[in-house]
């Protein structure tokens, strides 16, 4: 797995700053409007309307997060 130093939240535009308690999305803030742009992302794919239930989303995020031996 590649490292890329995470930067200090307060370094990140705060423009683009999110809500990212866990600091997964973190490692976008190198570019922040990416951040930005991948928080909004995950957003819609997660709570806007679907056929999948809310539910059945974050167990597919699950099954692949463990799948891909994710530590969060």
């Amino acid at each position: 797995m590649a490292y890329i130093p995470y930067l200090d939240p307060e370094s990140i535009d705060p423009n683009d700053q999110v809500n990212d308690r866990d600091n997964i999305l973190q490692i976008h803030g190198v570019h922040s409007q990416m951040l930005r742009l991948h928080y909004d992302m995950y957003r819609q794919l997660m709570y806007a309307r679907g056929p999948l239930s809310r539910k059945q989303r974050e167990m597919i995020g699950v099954v692949v997060s463990a799948r891909n031996a994710c530590h969060y």
